[in-house]
C-alpha cells in the first residue's frame, strides 16, 4: 500500500503533459529504499512569492456562473483540496499542478491599489465581484497578508456588492466589514462543507477548516445578519455524497436557509491527481468512484463543455438531485438568489484629496 504525504492533499508532483515538459516519475522501490537510507523525506513547507499585476479584477462570459467579473488575490492554495479545479492553473507558470499548488504560493499585496484604480475608471459599471472562485481567499496565508480584508475595506468604502466563498472560518476575523457590507446588502458569502466526517476531511481537504468549524461559522454569521449559503461542494461520489442530508440538516440547525451542491469536476491534471489520491486513501472502491465520475460525465472523468460542464447527467446525477431536492424541502432550504445593492456604487476617489461627507 503507497504512503500518503503527510499534510498535503496532492499525493505528487504531477508534471503538466499538456505543455510537453518531461514527465519526472520517481520508483516505489527506489522510494522505499531511500526511505530506509535516509529516514523520511523533509516536511515540505510553503513558500509565498510577492507578485505585483497590472490588474486585479477577471471579467468572465461564462453562461455557467451567476456572475461576470472576480478577484482571486492569490495564487494557489494552503488548503490543498486535491479535487480543487484551479490546481491546472499552476501548470501555465511550469509548475506542478499537484504538490506546488498547494505548496509555492503567489501574493497580490497590491490588489486593493488596483481595484480602486479599476473602481474610479469613468466608464466602470458595477455589478458583484466574486472573490473564492479559483482560489479561497481566507486560504492561512490570509492571516498575514490580509489582502481579502483590504479588498473588503474597498468594497465598503465604494458600496460596491461583493460575494465570497470559502472553506475556511477565518471569514469570521472580517466579520466587522461584513456587517457593515450586509447593512447595505453589499454582500453575501458562501461556505463549502463537503463532508461531516473530520478524519476524510483532513485527507481531503488536509489544511482547511473542519467541517464543523465551517458550520459553526454559518451560524455566527447568521446570527451577525450577514447572508449566507451553504455549498455542498464537490460532491463525491462513493466518498461524500452519504453526507449530502445531515450536512443540509445542520446548516438548517444554523439557521441556514440557502444551500446548493455541486458535482465533482476533474480538469485536466486534477484526473490523475484524484485517481492517485484514491489509489493511496481509497483503492478498495477507486473503481466504483471513477465509474460514476464517468457515468455523469458523458464517459469521460471530466466534460469541460459550456452548458454541460456543471450540470452532470444520467441516473446517478439525477439521484443526487433528488436527494438534496427532497432534503432541502424538509429542512425549509433554498437554492440562494441574493440580491445585492449596485445602485450605491460610488467611485473612489483617487485625486489624493479629503472627501466631504
Amino acid at each position: 500500500m503507497r504512503h500518503g504525504v503527510r499534510g498535503r492533499g496532492a499525493q505528487s508532483s504531477a508534471v503538466p503533459q499538456r505543455f510537453g515538459l518531461a514527465e519526472r516519475l520517481v520508483d516505489d522501490d527506489w522510494r522505499d529504499a531511500m526511505r530506509a537510507l535516509d529516514g523520511e523525506p523533509p516536511k515540505l513547507r510553503t513558500t509565498v512569492v510577492e507578485e505585483h499585476p497590472r490588474s486585479i479584477l477577471t471579467f468572465n462570459q461564462s453562461p455557467d456562473i451567476a456572475f461576470d467579473r472576480s478577484i482571486n488575490a492569490y495564487r494557489g492554495c494552503e488548503h490543498g483540496c486535491v479535487y480543487c479545479f484551479a490546481r491546472p492553473t499552476h501548470a501555465y507558470h511550469d509548475l506542478s499542478p499537484g504538490l506546488d499548488f498547494e505548496t509555492k504560493l503567489f501574493a497580490k499585496p497590491n490588489a486593493a491599489q488596483l481595484l480602486r484604480e479599476t473602481l474610479a475608471r469613468p466608464k466602470y459599471k458595477p455589478q458583484p465581484i466574486a472573490m473564492g472562485t479559483n482560489t479561497d481567499p481566507y486560504q492561512p496565508i490570509e492571516a498575514r497578508y490580509r489582502i481579502t480584508r483590504s479588498i473588503l475595506e474597498v468594497c465598503l468604502e465604494t458600496q460596491h456588492p461583493v460575494m465570497i466563498t470559502t472553506k475556511s472560518d477565518r471569514v469570521l476575523q472580517d466579520i466587522d466589514l461584513l456587517c457593515e457590507l450586509a447593512a447595505r446588502k453589499l454582500v453575501a458569502v458562501g461556505l463549502s462543507v463537503t463532508s461531516l466526517d473530520p478524519v476524510l476531511s483532513g485527507n481531503l481537504e488536509p489544511r482547511a477548516a473542519s467541517p464543523a468549524k465551517r458550520l459553526a461559522a454559518l451560524g455566527k454569521l447568521v446570527e451577525a445578519g450577514v447572508p449566507v449559503h451553504c455549498s455542498i461542494a464537490p460532491v463525491i461520489p462513493a466518498i461524500t455524497d452519504c453526507f449530502m442530508e445531515k450536512i443540509i440538516a445542520c446548516a438548517a440547525d444554523q439557521g441556514v436557509r440557502s444551500a446548493g451542491w455541486i458535482m465533482l469536476r476533474l480538469p485536466h491534471e486534477v484526473s490523475p491527481l484524484f485517481r492517485e489520491w484514491l489509489d493511496v486513501h481509497y483503492p478498495d472502491r477507486a473503481k466504483k468512484v471513477m465509474g460514476i465520475v464517468q457515468s455523469v460525465r458523458n464517459g469521460r472523468d471530466n466534460d469541460g463543455n459550456f452548458f454541460s460542464r456543471m450540470r452532470p447527467q444520467g441516473v446517478w446525477a439525477e439521484l443526487f438531485r433528488t436527494r438534496f431536492r427532497i432534503a432541502s424541502k424538509r429542512h425549509g432550504m433554498r437554492k440562494g438568489q441574493f440580491e445585492l445593492d449596485c445602485s450605491s456604487f460610488r467611485p473612489p476617489d483617487t485625486s489624493g484629496q479629503l472627501q466631504l461627507l
